[in-house]
């Protein structure tokens, strides 16, 4: 009688040549452990997606971000500045009524006006520029009435609205020439591993991963690389730069992230949009701004009902009638197919469209980040005038070898023969940073 651990098979050990079986009582104790053995487990293979699907890529791409290569350690690119500039300075007070005012730069170098200008002071006074005194510039009331006392305070910027001449007198002696700003953004290097032995590779499991297959690791490394490619997205979205003042970060330069670049240099909305106040006020700054006539909203939930909210208080404002649908072919029916609800207000039509990113409990649910309004236009080069993409991811790359996306394999097993322990390591590595052009007409909602 042959035996296995605690359970007894076969012909019965007394008398082996009756072939009779041994018998058994009424006892559970006796075959549970046998059945245990010879009972197929009732197993579904199928892998439930308990989140559903986890990975938050795509966001660049959906909002026009493109693709480049680039040949250095960091991205140069350049933004024209403002045609026109107000003079800032400090007020001197003088007395209401007075027919002369004097604004005094910080220097000589932050005076931008020249004799015989015409400046807007208190928002409606008109005065000219009569003497430049290094940094100390005297302005002129227009008005035989002068200028008025609430016109005066410690800071102060005056807009420049023209020039006056007199007869015969000689052209300008000084000129303006365009401003333009230099902008750098580092790269960043990105890294990941995924490792397993060659007996876990053979090893079958109980769930089937696709096509038949049940070899758990596949399951492994694919979410390492879709990992991978979910923190590489986050880290353009979220990157920084490594300031001077910073302690050493063993040469880490850092990279410029879409959210930074608005935090710096672009519209940033103190909490949750939740009226109509709000959105005027946004749409004043984009007036000032030169914003895009169509905005795409990515935003959390809770940000996304508070729209939802608002927009049932302004009646059918999402019809072709007042909405505009020029990113999507001037069809409302493929934005609502692309998950937009689309609203006009003050001449600017808003896409909204839930960022599963902001609503992830693991990542950024409970940022502090709530959405952002991306233009959904393009900028042009103040250097070439080459019409560019508002967003640019950048990879680096040179005769054939690209840095974009990098995948390799060391080991002994499953094809690798580059080293003899037994195992196989799946190497990731991507090297890419993100430009945001003109990051003044972008919009960050946040706490």
């Amino acid at each position: 009688m042959a035996t296995q651990g605690n359970v007894t098979y076969g012909l019965s050990g007394s008398n082996p040549a009756a072939n009779q079986f041994d018998l058994q009582k009424l006892d559970a104790a006796k075959y549970i452990s046998l059945y245990d053995l010879v009972n197929k487990p009732d197993n579904r293979d199928a892998l439930i997606k308990t989140y559903g699907n986890q990975g938050i890529t795509g966001f660049l791409q959906l909002v026009g971000a493109t693709k480049a290569i680039a040949q250095n350690d960091e991205v140069q690119y350049w933004e024209e500045e403002r045609l026109h500039k107000k003079q800032g300075g400090s007020m001197a007070a003088i007395t209401s009524g007075a027919g002369t005012a004097t604004l005094t730069a910080a220097s000589a170098a932050d005076v931008i006006v020249r004799l015989n200008d015409v400046v807007l002071v208190n928002g409606s006074e008109r005065g000219l520029v009569t003497n430049i005194a290094t940094a100390a510039i005297t302005i002129t009331a227009l008005d035989t009435a002068g200028f008025s006392t609430a016109s005066l305070n410690a800071s102060a910027e005056v807009p420049v609205v023209g020039n006056l001449y007199a007869q015969g007198t000689e052209q300008p002696s000084e000129f303006i020439e365009s401003g333009i700003t230099r902008r750098v953004n580092p790269f960043m290097i990105m890294k990941e591993v995924y490792s397993v032995t060659g007996s876990q590779a053979t090893n079958i499991g109980w769930i089937n991963l696709g096509n038949g297959d049940y070899r758990w690791y596949l399951k492994s490394e694919a979410d390492t690389r879709q990992r991978f490619m979910d923190k590489r997205e986050m880290m353009m979205l979220l990157g920084q730069k490594v300031t001077a003042s910073t302690q050493s970060l063993a040469g880490i330069s850092g990279s410029e992230g879409y959210f930074a670049a608005i935090e710096d240099r672009g519209i940033v909305q103190s909490g949750y949009i939740d009226t109509l106040t709000e959105v005027d006020d946004i749409v004043k700054v984009f007036d000032k701004e030169g914003g895009a006539s169509e905005y795409a909203l990515y935003v959390n939930r809770a940000q996304d009902l508070k729209l939802d909210d608002m927009i049932a208080t302004l009646g059918d404002t999402t019809t072709t009638g007042s909405a505009k649908y020029g990113s999507f072919q001037n069809s409302p029916e493929t934005a609502i197919t692309l998950g937009f609800r689309s609203f006009n207000r003050g001449g600017y039509t808003f896409h909204k469209h839930d960022w599963k990113l902001l609503n992830d409990p693991t990542l950024l649910a409970d940022s502090d980040f709530y959405g952002v309004a991306v233009p959904m236009a393009q900028v042009a080069d103040a250097k070439t005038g080459d019409k560019a993409p508002a967003l640019e991811m950048n990879y680096k790359a040179a005769n054939g070898y690209s840095r974009e996306m990098e995948h390799w394999m060391i080991g002994s097993v499953l094809g690798a023969s580059n080293a003899t322990k037994d195992n196989v390591e799946f190497h990731y590595r991507s090297e890419c940073n993100l430009i945001t052009r003109a990051a003044n007409r972008h919009l960050l909602i946040k706490a």
